[in-house]
This record gives C-alpha cells, structure tokens and sequence, in this order.
C-alpha cells in the first residue's frame, strides 16, 4: 500500500470524472459501498451531490470516510 494518490475513474450522473485517492481510502471507501449495499459510483454521486461545491470531490470522499470511522468509533451507528 502506498501513500501515494492514485486515480481511479467514476461515474457521476452519466459523466466520467476520475479522482485521486490514496490506496487506504480507496479500499475503506469500497469497503464502506460494499457495506451499504452501493455501487462505488452510486455512493460517490450521493457525496457529489451533497458537498460544498468549493471543496473537491476526493477532499470530500476523505471527509465522508473519516467521519464514518469516527462515529464507529464513538458507538454510534455509521
């Protein structure tokens, strides 16, 4: 595993768009859709679609994956 970023392409609402996540993130994030029973895609546009749009999509995804882990760790369901 590295920390280095590496960019995978998604589809958000019929567009290809691609986003450069390190590899940690990319598998929580996987991990995390698998666990919702999404598609990678689905829950991408779902953060997509409810960020601030002056902050990037993968800034974003990194948010969304750490905040899940900290209510895991707090008890609190994700």
């Amino acid at each position: 595993m590295t920390g280095r970023p590496v960019k995978r392409s998604l589809t958000l609402q019929g567009h290809r768009t691609s986003v450069s996540l390190e590899d940690a993130f990319w598998k929580e994030f996987r991990r995390i859709a698998t666990e919702e029973g999404k598609p990678i895609n689905a829950l991408a546009a779902e953060i997509d679609a409810s960020r601030d749009p002056d902050v990037g999509l993968a800034s974003s995804i990194r948010v969304f994956i750490l905040k899940r882990l900290q209510r895991i760790r707090d008890g609190s369901p994700p």
